[in-house]
């Protein structure tokens, strides 16, 4: 994420390197909804969440198939946690292995005690198809999201 707002030696968010300009280690909001929501599955990937915050955003629904994405609904809301991470840790996460299909999104995320904050968002590029399903995540979803005090009537929604 490049502000384009130049500073003596570069940009705010990269460094000069003797090979150009490389990212720095600023951290960046990201909304998570899957089951990177667990800051127990980021740190066996090495990633250190910082600044958690339980949220929503608006305008999106959950859908699980393969894999999990959120899809533009009018009316819908998605929860998740927005967590403050690196480029570096972002890339880490989403070019493992059947995460590269996984693309970043501005949002505007709703933390429950009333800030809005922009954040990413990874999703994929189309919705599941009706004929995918992943039972296995979304129980596990429906643990992580139990765990973090998410409403019930939410999580009792996620299949």
């Amino acid at each position: 994420m490049l502000s384009g707002m130049r500073i003596p030696g570069g940009f705010i968010g990269l460094k000069r390197t003797g090979k150009g300009y490389q990212m720095t280690d600023r951290r960046i909001d990201g909304f998570f909804y899957g089951l990177f929501m667990d800051s127990d599955i980021l740190r066996e990937r090495q990633v250190v969440a910082e600044s958690p915050r339980r949220a929503y955003v608006d305008g999106y629904e959950l859908c699980i198939g393969r894999r999990a994405t959120l899809v533009p609904r009018p009316g819908a809301r998605a929860y998740g946690m927005v967590f403050a991470l690196t480029h570096d840790e972002l890339e880490k996460l989403y070019t493992a292995p059947g995460l590269e299909e996984y693309r970043p999104e501005a949002i505007l995320a709703h933390a429950m005690e009333g800030e809005t904050i922009a954040a990413l968002c990874f999703n994929l590029r189309d919705a599941p198809g009706p004929d995918e399903s992943n039972s296995e995540y979304a129980a596990h979803l429906r643990a992580v999201l139990g765990k973090l005090e998410f409403p019930p009537e939410y999580i009792a929604s996620i299949s």
